[in-house]
Formats: C-alpha cells, structure tokens, sequence
C-alpha cells in the first residue's frame, strides 16, 4: 500500500476525507503498520499513508538510495551544463562578438 509525501498534508488527508477515505480515526493499520493513525486514510481499495515533508524520514517505502537519487536529479535539473560542445559554441561566439566589436572601434575616425 503507498506512502505519500506531499508538502501539504493536512491539505491531503481533507482531500481524501471529501472522496469517502476514512482519515486519522485511530483505527489499526492493516498493512501499513508503522504509519501514524492520524496520518492513516482507508479506502474500499486499501490504505494510504500520508507524511509531510518534516516526516519524510520516517517513510518505509523510500530507501536512503531513493532518496539520494532523488537528490541527485534535483541537482542535474538545477544546474545547466557547464562544459560540452554548447559550452564552447557559446563562448566562440561570444569572442567572435567581443572581436569584431573591438575591430568596429577601432576602425572609426
């Protein structure tokens, strides 16, 4: 059964609650023994565990290597390339620009 982490959990469990889920009742888990029952929803279909950002560490479901391969697309996707052939297209160009600007100065009476 899933574990969910969102960033609004409070904002989640209401959201289930209007679909029929029953929330936070204090009712066992059936299959997902280690979530918290106020964090706890049941559906027809099965049980779903919702975590907050602050309690993302205590989710089974997320290993240590998830989470560092989760980091590490975050960082890919923060940060452009920064060497490789665009790299080098672009700086090319910037001192062909940076030239023929100095050339035009130069040339002027």
């Amino acid at each position: 059964m899933p574990e969910q982490l969102t960033k609004h959990p409070e904002a989640t469990l209401q959201i289930l609650q209007s679909g029929g889920a029953q929330c936070s009742t204090g009712a066992p888990p059936q299959t997902l023994k280690d979530c918290p029952p106020q964090r706890l929803c049941t559906l027809p279909g099965g049980e779903i565990c919702v975590y907050g950002l602050p309690q993302a560490a205590r989710m089974t479901e997320i290993s240590a290597t998830d989470w560092r391969a989760v980091i590490g697309q975050a960082d890919a996707a923060a940060s452009p390339p920064t060497t490789g052939p665009a790299m080098a297209l672009a700086s090319g160009i910037g001192l062909v620009l940076i030239g023929v600007a100095i050339g035009y100065y130069l040339r002027r009476p």
